[in-house]
């Protein structure tokens, strides 16, 4: 596999995630409201109305798209400058690693503290991904 294969690799895997984050999402909603636990004129405005276990899925997959867009801008600006190198892959695979840690524990126990553990690990690799990729760029080529 080319270097890009293995850096876009991880990224697959964490789009893999969110779909089937969605799909647990919206089979537990199609079935909360079949089933009579929620009515849809309650939640159509107030997502608080879903029963817990379908707010954590709804708030994990909201934050899905909240710190992996600077990983994938990351991704983007390493492919395009040429930069992809084993550093870069493996950061990237610890990210993604975080975010399902990170869904594992929010979707699940939801403990915070190890939630937030997930989650600044996943920050740390982000911006271990964003410093590497500005030293490749300006420092060491």
């Amino acid at each position: 596999m080319t270097a890009t294969q293995l850096l876009l690799l991880p990224a697959f895997a964490h789009v893999a995630l969110i779909f089937v984050t969605v799909g647990r999402m919206g089979a537990g909603r199609v079935r909360a409201v079949r089933g009579g636990e929620v009515r849809l004129k309650d939640v159509a405005l107030d997502s608080t109305r879903w029963p817990e276990r379908l707010r954590k899925l709804g708030n994990n997959y909201g934050s899905q798209f909240e710190m992996p867009v600077l990983y994938y801008a990351a991704l983007a600006l390493i492919l395009v400058t040429g930069l992809a190198d084993a550093a870069q892959i493996a950061l990237s695979w610890a990210f993604v690693a975080t975010r399902f840690v990170h869904s594992f524990i929010h979707t699940g126990s939801n403990v915070v503290v190890q939630r937030f553990y997930a989650f600044l690990a996943g920050g740390a690799c982000i911006a271990a991904m964003w410093l590497w990729l500005g030293l490749r760029l300006y420092v060491i080529g």
